[in-house]
């Protein structure tokens, strides 16, 4: 048993090689691997290190078949003095706990890692010293019989890190790469093997081959049209229920058949349908199991590349129930879990793919697609789809072009069946902005900080109500308490609601109301509109208190265990306090500060610049309004840097790599 540390180009991995012939994983880019309960990102090169027991022989077995089985990652050629078949270029090898080698060069998104992980490495290495020292003799004996095998080798007994370096292949004589020692060169040379074959169209379309234009332009045609039915499908499900539990059974029933209660007993109504569907919510992931969220789609699609499909029902069930409720979380999020799940099994199942990166293309077609439809923008649905996975930008860049042809096919098939037009949907002005004069760009940069300031309080209030959930003992992982921990959500949600109509629902057409100080009696769902108060936005104070409510109403939302996005729901309190931001400074255009305000909270928290800019410049029609947004959503996207909200959002793994497809991860 061959046992150690790989060290691959900045990453840390433990893994185990028996050359027993069993699959090896730890040369997968985007493979996690558990080590000492931790998860470990895996890069494409790594090593093998000393032999587990003190003073035992190296067998060369094993590492013959170590060897072999990294011969399709690693082509070149052999000394012919190796009787078995092997084929390997650079492996860096660490034993034990050994740190990584001074002036190791640590590129991009590699560092970022590195530098997260390099105090819980020290601690590791401290606490296997001893040990490291009881073996450090026979791994000196490892290495040195690990020379006379490999034909050429150097070492550093005092860091423990060893670098092969050998080009073989069987039966023959090659020289030996002397030059390939640091990591960067490595990966230049690894490059090199991994050039894209030049073949035709035709021949692709043929072939089907694995991540070509053919494939792309097929897998997007089909999981676009599939997904565009599934939207229609959960979109006039969800229309219908809404206009007959929040328009035509109270019409029936307080209107026509009790027409004498007192008007003030209708605002009942609220209480009694929020705390009954959240009741089913709660019992509906109790029953049907973890529905999953926003950041558990995320996750999925940087660790296996697509969404298992056994969490499509509960989502289905339980946003459904969050939305009717009136809760504050959207469809948005939904959908893309529900597409995110059926794009990855069209990919895997359907079309048997198992490439891990060309599977989560597919699945970004799916999320693509699903934000297109809703959004009704093409361009921004996908680029939000793609953005909302990394706290910096679009890292998976090769999925671009596929994810906005999918999401363009989407929004085709969803509208057309809908019979909906593709538009704006707000109107803050009668007349939109003509022109954008220079100053507006810094304004909205401005305007785009104090919403990222709101976002991060609200964030600190949001963690706080967390902690007081927990200490409730509601927020356990099997969901046991899901129904308890729904109600107490439903309590807060309820009590903000009947005093303040205009934070219930999730806020895409009620951006309308609060963006032009319509009265209450335009809110588009909850019924009776007035409340208890009859509390009408018509002052500084009043949008203050609408906007601080509806934040205070998403994480009630967010802590009670519904599930559901709260994309419109940040868009519609930015539109509360933009407003509020036009009644202290009358001059100030209210396009540009409510649509940057609404950027800059929302980007603030999903960490998505562009996408947030071109959807709020599509939904408003607001056109000359987009170089306001873009330096509203940057300057907050850099101010929020450092406190990311959804902790999923991790930095990409195998981004070196990412258009290299000759051996790379496979899905399970």
């Amino acid at each position: 048993m061959l046992k150690g540390r790989v060290i691959g180009k900045s990453y840390y991995v433990d893994g185990d090689c028996d050359g027993a012939g069993e699959e090896n994983t730890l040369f997968d880019a985007n493979q996690m691997e558990m080590s000492d309960g931790r998860m470990h990102p895996v890069h494409h090169y790594g090593g093998i290190a000393d032999q587990a027991a003190s003073g035992a022989e190296i067998n060369a077995a094993p590492l013959m078949g170590f060897l072999s089985r990294m011969s399709s990652t690693f082509p070149s050629t052999a000394p012919s003095h190796l009787s078995h078949s092997a084929r390997i270029d650079t492996v860096i090898i660490a034993p034990a706990e050994a740190d990584l080698p001074t002036g190791t060069p640590l590129l991009g998104s590699s560092k970022l890692v590195a530098n997260a992980r390099g105090n819980e490495l020290r601690r590791s290495q401290s606490a296997s010293a001893a040990r490291s020292r009881s073996q450090s003799m026979a791994s000196r004996d490892s290495f040195a019989k690990l020379r006379n095998l490999a034909h050429e080798w150097t070492a550093d007994e005092n860091d423990f890190v060893a670098v092969v370096r050998t080009e073989t292949c069987a039966n023959t004589t090659a020289g030996v790469n002397r030059d390939a020692c640091t990591l960067e060169e490595f990966e230049d040379h690894f490059r090199s093997h991994f050039d894209r074959r030049h073949t035709s169209f035709y021949q692709d379309a043929i072939t089907f081959a694995e991540g070509t234009i053919p494939q792309s332009i097929v897998m997007a045609l089909v999981i676009g049209c599939v997904c565009g039915l599934v939207a229609y499908v959960y979109y006039s499900t969800l229309d219908c229920l809404l206009t007959l539990i929040w328009k035509d059974i109270p019409n029936h029933v307080f209107v026509v058949t009790y027409h004498d209660l007192p008007e003030y007993l209708h605002v009942l109504w609220i209480p009694a349908v929020t705390f009954t569907l959240s009741a089913f919510c709660g019992l509906s992931i109790y029953l049907l199991g973890e529905p999953g969220d926003l950041a558990y789609t995320i996750k999925c699609i940087h660790d296996e590349g697509y969404k298992a499909t056994h969490h499509t029902l509960p989502m289905i069930a339980s946003s459904m129930f969050t939305i009717l409720a009136g809760a504050s979380l959207g469809p948005e999020a939904p959908l893309v879990a529900i597409c995110a799940a059926t794009a990855g099994f069209i990919s895997r199942r359907i079309f048997r793919q198992s490439n891990k990166n060309v599977v989560r293309k597919h699945t970004f077609m799916g999320m693509a697609g699903a934000l297109s439809a809703f959004f009704g923008d093409p361009l921004g649905g996908s680029l939000f789809a793609l953005e909302v996975t990394s706290r910096f930008g679009v890292e998976y860049f090769e999925h671009v072009a596929e994810a906005i042809l999918a999401g363009v096919i989407c929004v085709t098939v969803f509208r057309s069946l809908a019979g909906l037009s593709l538009g704006s949907i707000w109107t803050i002005t009668p007349t939109p902005l003509v022109e954008a004069e220079p100053y507006m760009i810094i304004l909205g940069g401005c305007i785009g900080l104090l919403g990222a300031g709101v976002a991060y309080f609200w964030a600190i209030f949001h963690w706080r109500l967390m902690d007081f959930f927990r200490i409730l003992g509601l927020m356990d992982d099997e969901n046991r308490y899901a129904v308890p921990r729904v109600m107490c959500g439903a309590l807060g949600i309820v009590l903000i609601g009947m005093f303040v109509p205009q934070t219930m629902f999730w806020g895409e057409f009620e951006f309308q109301v609060l963006a032009t100080l319509s009265p209450a009696s335009d809110l588009p769902h909850v019924w009776p509109t007035k409340g208890i108060l009859g509390f009408e936005m018509n002052s500084f104070l009043n949008c203050v208190i609408v906007g601080s409510c509806k934040l205070l109403a998403i994480s009630f939302t967010v802590a009670g265990g519904y599930r559901g996005g709260f994309i419109f729901p940040f868009f519609t309190a930015g539109a509360a306090f933009g407003r509020a931001l036009c009644f202290a400074f009358p001059t100030l255009s209210p396009s540009i500060a409510i649509l940057c305000l609404a950027a800059g909270i929302n980007v603030a928290i999903t960490r998505t610049a562009l996408a947030t800019s071109l959807t709020l410049s599509f939904l408003s029609g607001e056109q000359y309004a987009l170089p306001s947004l873009v330096a509203a959503s940057l300057v907050s996207l850099l101010a929020t840097g450092y406190v990311p909200f959804i902790k999923s959002q991790l930095v990409r793994s195998d981004i070196d790599f990412s258009l290299y497809y000759h051996k790379t991860a496979e899905v399970k």
